[in-house]
């Protein structure tokens, strides 16, 4: 069985490893969301969130959007690359319902996984 933890290691914690994803990104998005990833030194993929106020006004709604995200990478980290991803939620994602977002995440991750591979 394959462990799908979100343990400490797999986060983008400080401004530095953040200010490295924006340097040269590989960008993944859509309307609703953008992904930014990177390649790292490490031997999994390492995930961090930016839900600006801007976009989601409500904590509820910034605090559903994140959770899901990280639901949704926790089911794909075996699969990505060694790569640090900078998630960015867009304005119109509140439109979306769990399931919606959970696609939407699905293709996104498979886009940036072929464009960090080639």
């Amino acid at each position: 069985m394959v462990e799908q933890t979100f343990p400490r290691e797999l986060r983008l914690l400080t401004p530095e490893s953040f200010q490295k994803v924006f340097a040269h990104p590989v960008r993944a998005s859509s309307p609703h969301i953008t992904l930014l990833a990177t390649h790292n030194e490490l031997s999994h993929p390492r995930l961090g969130l930016a839900v600006p106020k801007k976009a989601l006004k409500r904590a509820v709604w910034r605090n559903r959007v994140k959770r899901i995200v990280r639901e949704s990478f926790r089911f794909h980290q075996h699969q990505l690359p060694a790569i640090d991803i900078v998630v960015i939620a867009k304005g119109g994602i509140r439109d979306l319902d769990n399931a919606e977002l959970f696609t939407l995440l699905d293709k996104l991750w498979r886009t940036l996984t072929r464009r960090s591979n080639g």
